[in-house]
């Protein structure tokens, strides 16, 4: 697998229209065709796609115009000249200015005055000498010229990331070494809990290593879902039986010691409703046990959108428990086109945000990560009962579009694209994936609700548009220091 590049850079998205070629949209944007295939690591460059999205390498960033705003306040909180922006995107009238429309503003440059360091020219615009290193490619940070044009990145809000991953050690310790750069916590996934209180095994050590290697904070998941078996009564055995659940936490704290895991994350799902109250006992029991000892806790929860929600899935997560009493919670904000049932976006938007603003309602962004899917599914249309759909990465979604020179189609109110094609047995297919377009808008929502950060699931599906966009989007918080006061 190739590198995800550790390189800063802004992005904006372009989508394809007909009859567009590589070139040509590397010459609109004034941008290497290379670098647009680095990024995008199209299957054919060759051949683009109708209603693809790329994402396009650029010094400057994409802004999307509010109601009431005019063209001088954008230019004053970006920075940047009023006919710099009326030039970039060819405006003639500047006091005609529509909500809703994005505008493309140029990056901020600053031309080297004779005294001037990069310390001081960092310390002037709120950033890092570091930051402007990285993104005018220099190596030493003494040797600057006076007239010197510089490129001046803009602040990036600062986020933790969590990934999951359910693919054999090796692989793993691939992906991490991959996209480290951009992760914060590392949760192999996952140790299953045992009647009695122990943990089934599985081999982490590869990519434990990996995940140290790159200053990734290695997280412990236990839950109690099995490959044949949702755990009902699993959970239910532990979590009734005050002695077990002792033992499974002494039994946690054990293994993590000669793991080097940093905390623990606690994924139960398909608990009996009336299991709640002896699940958030287990919570806090476990905050009480591991918190003195210098360890974390989190949880991952169903997608409720209210608390009156019922069912298997729902009812025993409580979210208001949850947010009080750990350290911070994932949202598993997605399967609604679960691979049973008929083709559907995976993660709609519309539906994530609707969980969001439930789980901000009782508990504070600051404790909040949005789950984020990172894989495309197929379904056989027309779909039949009891048919499932195929999973890949959304590279090979966009590679299978390739091969059968599918348009993209993109639904707006679940900002997820999809595509059809028919395949060489005349079988009709629909392919539901995540693009630049909708990785975005996820980024979006976390900005705009100021959440704690993001949690994917899961490594091992190809994805370098979200990598590229994740890295414009936001500087990743390292050497996370729990704080439990």
């Amino acid at each position: 697998m190739e590198q995800i590049s550790e390189e800063a850079y802004a992005l904006l998205i372009h989508v394809v229209s007909r009859g567009e070629a590589l070139w040509q949209i590397a010459s609109r944007y004034n941008v290497n065709v290379n670098a647009i295939q680095q990024i995008n690591q199209l299957p054919n460059p060759n051949q683009l796609l109708i209603g693809q999205s790329l994402a396009i390498p650029t010094a400057g960033v994409m802004h999307t115009i509010q109601a009431g705003e005019d063209l001088w306040t954008i230019a004053r909180n970006f920075g940047v000249s009023v006919n710099s922006i009326a030039t970039a995107n060819r405006i003639i009238n500047p006091n005609l200015l529509y909500p809703g429309v994005t505008l493309y503003i140029p990056p901020i440059i600053h031309n080297v005055q004779p005294g001037q360091n990069l310390s001081q020219i960092a310390n002037h615009y709120g950033i890092t000498v570091q930051a402007i290193l990285t993104e005018n490619q220099l190596s030493d940070p003494n040797i600057i010229y006076v007239g010197t044009s510089l490129t001046i990145p803009r602040r990036k809000p600062l986020i933790e990331v969590n990934a999951y991953t359910y693919q054999k050690d090796e692989d793993a310790a691939e992906s991490v070494n991959e996209v480290g750069h951009l992760l914060t916590f590392f949760s192999p996934f996952a140790y299953l809990i045992k009647e009695d209180g122990s943990l089934e095994p599985f081999d982490d050590d590869l990519m434990l290593a990996a995940a140290r290697s790159k200053n990734v904070e290695p997280k412990l998941a236990i839950t109690n879902l099995s490959v044949t078996s949702t755990g009902t009564n699993l959970a239910h055995a532990v979590l009734s039986n005050p002695e077990i659940r002792k033992t499974l936490l002494s039994n946690i704290l054990q293994l993590m010691k000669e793991k080097g895991y940093k905390g623990l994350n606690i994924d139960f799902e398909y608990v009996q409703p009336e299991d709640r109250e002896n699940y958030n006992q287990f919570l806090q029991l476990a905050v009480d046990r591991l918190h003195p000892q210098g360890y974390f806790v989190s949880t991952a929860v169903a997608p409720k959108t209210s608390g009156a929600q019922e069912g298997l899935l729902y009812t025993a997560h409580d979210y208001e428990a949850h947010g009080r009493i750990a350290d911070f919670v994932v949202l598993m904000t997605y399967e609604w086109g679960w691979r049973g049932a008929s083709p559907q976006a995976i993660s709609p938007i519309n539906q994530m945000r609707r969980v969001v603003e439930y789980a901000l309602s009782v508990m504070p962004a600051n404790k909040i990560f949005l789950g984020f899917q990172i894989y495309a599914r197929d379904w056989k249309i027309p779909h039949m009962e009891g048919a499932t759909a195929e999973t890949f990465s959304p590279q090979e979604a966009v590679r299978r579009a390739t091969k059968y020179n599918a348009a993209i189609q993109y639904d707006e109110t679940a900002q997820s694209p999809f595509f059809r094609y028919v395949d060489e047995q005349g079988q009709g297919h629909e392919v539901w994936f995540e693009d630049a377009r909708s990785a975005q808008a996820k980024f979006d929502m976390v900005k705009q609700y100021n959440l704690r950060g993001i949690s994917y699931w899961a490594l091992g599906y190809p994805y370098p548009q979200n990598w590229a966009l994740l890295n414009a989007n936001f500087d990743i918080q390292k050497n996370y220091t729990p704080d439990f006061s």
